[in-house]
């Protein structure tokens, strides 16, 4: 019996965020054809951009009300639960399902099936084996290419073909889908994945000169090193070939992680990365108040600013994010400095400012949306520490801020207790940091439920 799956997902690109399910279809197989069927539409508590939307034409409007995954979470298991998980590039909707489940503190493991890897095994010589490429190459027809169960239904009969080539096939016929699915691990391969530990870490893959090539994180870094293995991206191929050597760090904080891959991206700038490499900031948001009490958003140079909002990399990531929180939030372009500040904003023209700039709307209800908007992009306290895990059961992580900056973060046992910042401190590593940090534990604090210990001796 086998679960095909397809999922549709979301994420963000102005801070850390962890890409999230909207979209889920789930095909229940016995061998010979579909018996059941699950599908929904999922709420991802967070918002969709333009790019995701204009990939799966799901919108934010359209999952308003959807249910949350941990609504649904229970379906998902029963409809998986026995079944070979099948998907066509299985690691992706596999590790995202996996991640959500592990958000909500169940871990999930199934057997799973990749319809690609399979393809190429049974049907070889194709020139893609993307889905809507290699469908269309072998007479499936995909309805509503990029929703969850249109491309699910193509599957099925993706794997209808597959199952029939191999009973049909004398080299495969007796073999186990397994067996055809499995190749083998070169010296290498097998050298790294016997030495990386199934803990939370950051890894670095290093060439024959000791290069650092690519820099990764995970809370299972064995895990994550397979992952890489079966993948079938060409770039991943291409660093596969040059992989030598592997070592890492063991973090037990998952947050810890996040920041130490960060930084250590910045400091290495390993040629398979992408994101994350650009250690020059040019630009903030800042926030002020105008002499009629009014709330301010704009946009500055970054070696100006003290005390801002977010800073980056360029000035059209803080333009594109400043207009998407006018958007939303009905804002003023006046007041958030992009148009004359004489004049009525062009907005409040097309009614999407409610007039602040005209006199039509009160200084406290204006004020009230852009505060909104700081807080959530601000850390809750002025100084504080937060727990996540240690490498031990003996000892736990701590993260420090200090005047709303994350300021550094180390270990203490268990049974410690930390009152002060001076007492914070003694446990601290203190490396060089970047605003984007500050967004990765912002984000944390945001996504996950984090106790935070506020200082008693902070002014807050």
């Amino acid at each position: 019996m086998f679960a095909i799956v397809d999922i549709e997902t979301c994420g963000s690109k102005f801070a850390y965020q962890r890409g999230r399910i909207i979209d889920i279809c789930i095909l229940v197989h016995d061998g010979l054809s579909v018996v059941d069927k699950f599908s929904t539409l999922i709420n991802p508590e967070c918002y969709i951009t333009s790019f995701y939307t204009n990939l799966s034409g799901i919108t934010n409007e359209m999952v308003q009300d959807a249910p949350k995954f941990h609504e649904v979470a229970k379906e998902i298991l029963q409809y998986t639960e026995g079944y070979i998980f099948v998907a066509h590039n299985s690691a992706f909707d596999y590790n995202f399902i996996k991640e959500e489940f592990a958000s909500i503190g169940y871990k999930y493991k199934r057997d799973t099936l990749c319809t690609v890897k399979l393809s190429r095994k049974l049907m070889p010589g194709k020139p893609s084996y993307s889905l809507g490429n290699l469908c269309e190459s072998i007479g499936i027809t995909i309805h509503n290419r990029h929703r969850a169960e249109g491309d699910a239904i193509a599957t099925a009969k993706l794997l209808d073909i597959l199952l029939q080539l191999k009973s049909q096939s004398k080299t495969h016929k007796a073999s186990s889908l397994s067996s055809i699915m499995s190749s083998r691990i070169d010296a290498i391969k097998k050298y790294i994945l016997d030495k990386i530990p199934a803990t939370c870490g950051v890894y670095y893959f290093l060439n024959a000169k000791e290069e650092i090539v690519y820099i990764g994180k995970s809370v299972d870094m064995y895990a994550r090193a397979v992952s890489h293995f079966n993948s079938d991206l060409k770039k991943t191929k291409q660093m596969l070939q040059d992989l030598s050597n592997a070592d890492w760090i063991e973090t037990g904080s998952e947050l810890i992680s996040l920041i130490l891959e960060s930084q250590e991206i910045k400091v290495h700038k390993p040629f398979y990365n992408r994101l994350r490499k650009k250690d020059v900031f040019t630009h903030v948001i800042k926030h002020t108040q105008n002499e009629e009490g009014i709330e301010i958003l704009s946009i500055a140079d970054f070696d100006e600013q003290e005390n801002y909002l977010l800073a980056f990399t360029n000035y059209t990531s803080a333009r594109e994010l400043l207009e998407r929180w006018i958007d939303e939030n009905e804002l003023c372009l006046k007041y958030c400095g992009l148009t004359s500040a004489e004049s009525v904003c062009f907005h409040h023209q097309i009614k999407k400012c409610r007039g602040i700039c005209n006199g039509q709307e009160d200084v406290a209800s204006y004020n009230t949306r852009v505060e909104k908007i700081v807080k959530s992009n601000t850390f809750p306290y002025k100084n504080f520490i937060l727990h996540d895990k240690g490498r031990t059961p003996q000892e736990k992580a701590i993260v420090l801020i200090e005047n709303f900056k994350l300021l550094g973060y180390g270990y203490i046992d268990e049974q410690s207790q930390i009152y002060t910042l001076v007492d914070a401190k003694e446990y601290l590593q203190f490396p060089k940091l970047h605003p984007d940090e500050d967004d990765i534990v912002r984000s944390w604090i945001k996504y996950k439920k984090t106790k935070l210990i506020p200082f008693k001796d902070s002014s807050d």
